[in-house]
């Protein structure tokens, strides 16, 4: 039995980086073996073991062969005769295909190192193609690794193109997906994750709606950008760079899919694209099974982002519908991620990354004007189920009123 450290763990050693989670494959080894030293049996497709101490995942020597369509149409076969480098090869990239034993030599068949100097993200083998998670896999790969300089190596984006027009990406299950755009999102550059989708035909595929998003003018007085997918990637971007949590990443990503819609005799202008963009966003949130609270800020954000942006010029009475829409009385974090998410959008233009953005404390101020309104008086004065209810409306709408007059002096 001979047990080696393999993938990430390897390579972001010998990128520098800091090593989270580390994978043990263990060679010349069967399952009862396993099992006699005390590992526990993990995963029903292939033989996967929880070390007895330290939790760690310690698989044994694999290889696969297809069988059928998308992510889990594989065939797995392990046993004491696969070799390292057979379980190597069936690995995605040539740079997580690298293995060390505890002497720290490494063995490296497929010459990942070397693709690690030159920066180079690309496929092991031809079977690569066989399985289509591995395009949003490469693409994630890119967006962690793009500020080290990496790019996707020509054969292999060749091999991604063909993967989206195959067919094969529509076998992905939404679980599998969502959980690579999840992960590619909490990048540091999760625009890289969108571009490569969208160099290798991938988008198009399975986000139709921001795809369509280039090539849409926006009027360059607001948007010097001027493209509608251009700027979607910059605040994107800025969401990334201000340490926004994925729910304001994914509203990011979203928030103008209306703009898809716009014939083009109407460009730039967009009237009514927040409302036009809704039922994109509502098919593009159940398409991915994405966690409701990702979902229902999307919504929010596409629906009342220009509100945002508008927020000074609001009525009283504008600012309180708003405020009961994202229920700030009981849910306030999901009202400030809204405004995080208006801010990004702000930055996200050419040459006004840096601008202020005064309506996200003005927003704030209003909020806490209408959460200071007592109900207490009124119940002593005798209000009840919905007269209470529209007695407090109006005491709010009263509270912004006076809040927008402070504000104005």
């Amino acid at each position: 039995m001979q047990i080696y450290k393999v993938g990430g763990a390897v390579r972001d050693r010998l990128l520098g980086k800091p090593v989270t989670d580390i994978d043990w494959v263990v060679v010349g080894a069967t399952t009862e073996e396993m099992l006699a030293k005390g590992f526990r049996p993990v995963g029903a497709d292939f033989p996967v073991f929880l070390h007895p101490k330290s939790g760690e995942e310690y698989a044994l020597a694999r290889t696969e062969r297809k069988n059928g369509r998308g992510y889990g149409g594989f065939i797995f076969h392990a046993s004491p005769d696969v070799t390292l480098e057979d379980d190597l090869i069936r690995r995605d990239l040539t740079i997580n295909a690298m293995a060390e034993d505890d002497q720290q030599n490494l063995t490296d068949p497929y010459h990942g190192q070397r693709d690690l100097e030159a920066r180079l993200l690309r496929h092991v083998s031809p079977a690569f193609a066989e399985d289509p998670l591995r395009v949003l896999r490469v693409a994630r790969f890119a967006a962690r690794y793009a500020e080290l300089g990496f790019t996707v190596a020509p054969e292999t984006l060749e091999l991604m193109r063909q993967l989206s027009e195959s067919g094969e990406l529509e076998a992905l299950t939404p679980e599998r997906s969502w959980k690579e755009i999840a992960r590619a999102l909490m990048e540091d550059q999760p625009q890289v994750f969108i571009e490569v989708l969208r160099e290798c035909g991938a988008l198009k595929v399975l986000l139709p709606e921001v795809d369509a998003l280039f090539g849409v003018p926006q009027p360059a007085a607001h948007h010097p950008e001027i493209d509608t997918g251009v700027h979607t990637l910059s605040v994107l971007e800025q969401a990334a760079l201000h340490k926004q949590p994925l729910t304001v990443r994914w509203a990011c990503l979203l928030h103008d899919l209306g703009k898809g819609l716009t014939p083009e005799e109407e460009w730039p202008r967009h009237i009514a694209h927040e409302h036009k963009g809704l039922k994109l966003i509502k098919a593009v949130n159940e398409r991915f099974k994405a966690p409701k609270d990702c979902q229902e800020l999307a919504l929010l954000v596409g629906k009342y982002h220009t509100h945002g942006h508008r927020a000074l010029e609001l009525k009283p009475s504008t600012l309180l519908e708003l405020l009961q829409s994202f229920d700030v009385y009981r849910r306030p974090q999901r009202f400030e991620e809204f405004i995080a998410a208006c801010e990004m959008d702000a930055r996200g233009r050419k040459g006004l990354e840096q601008r202020n953005y005064p309506q996200a404390d003005y927003l704030r101020g209003a909020a806490t004007a209408a959460r200071s309104v007592a109900v207490q008086p009124l119940l002593e004065k005798g209000f009840k189920g919905p007269e209470l209810g529209e007695a407090i409306k109006g005491e709010r709408l009263k509270a912004l009123k006076v809040y927008k007059e402070a504000a104005s002096v």
